[in-house]
């Protein structure tokens, strides 16, 4: 127990940036899910894009085109699951070492790192990219799944009514967007993991760049001109987004 308070008196402010760390990685991520709702951003706006690539797809006879694109995002996928898994193997060799890197370190004036909190903090990288793995191989398992969802779907000789191509497009693109969810949520642990690096350097740079990371991420996927080309053939969300904010005004 009493281990336990010097290592928590000791370590105070290593813990706060942690806490902190933590509110900014999973703070965004809940903030991202919830406003995808009814706000414009790379999700939702994507999600419509593969609903109409679903809706050509059906009304194709020859499916190669499609085979050929998922077959890309997959390699993208596993490109990254396999460098995760190096990048972890590399954490864990230099998890050994702890004793001789903390000792070259010192000699460095703004680092200073003991053996304990080196370890400690090496562990947390170890942790973050073991959590952007088990993303990205899901993400590769769930591309796979849509493989077989095109493959498997009718084809125009079957005559499928509108409601019934609207049926298949929509699961299929659903699909698509859980892989490429899943996919992004790797992206996004790899951000964060570089706002990690600013901790072997001190507490409060930690916290400076893990707020600065969420700040990249939200103006990439809520603010950017990517988004807004996108958007250009997508007005109706647009649309929809001041339906809505024209109900809250009059309830309010």
């Amino acid at each position: 127990m009493q281990a336990m308070l010097s290592f928590i008196t000791s370590s105070a402010w290593d813990l706060i940036a942690l806490v902190w760390f933590l509110c900014c990685y999973k703070g965004y991520l809940y903030y991202s899910q919830i406003k995808s709702y009814d706000t414009p951003c790379l999700a939702n706006v994507l999600h419509k894009y593969r609903y109409e690539w679903m809706i050509h797809m059906l009304e194709r006879e020859v499916r190669i085109a499609d085979e050929t694109t998922i077959a890309n995002l997959e390699r993208s996928v596993s490109f990254f699951a396999s460098t995760t898994i190096l990048i972890i193997a590399g954490l864990i060799t230099l998890l050994g070492s702890s004793e001789v890197v903390t000792k070259v370190l010192s000699n460095i004036p703004i680092i200073s790192s003991t053996v304990n909190s080196w370890t400690f903090k090496v562990m947390l990288l170890i942790v973050v990219f073991l959590y952007a793995f088990f993303k990205f191989t899901w993400s590769l398992r769930q591309y796979g799944f849509l493989s077989v969802m095109v493959s498997s779907a009718p084809t125009p000789e079957d005559k499928l009514s509108d409601e019934a191509k609207q049926f298949h497009a929509e699961r299929i693109a659903l699909m698509c967007s859980k892989a490429a969810g899943n996919f992004n949520l790797g992206l996004r642990t790899y951000y964060f993991s570089v706002s990690v690096l600013a901790w072997f350097i001190s507490p409060g740079l930690f916290m400076v760049s893990a707020t600065f990371v969420a700040f990249i991420l939200y103006r990439r996927e809520f603010r950017s001109e990517t988004l807004n080309n996108l958007m250009m053939n997508l007005g109706e969300i647009g649309k929809i987004n001041l339906d809505r904010k024209k109900r809250k005004n009059r309830n309010i």
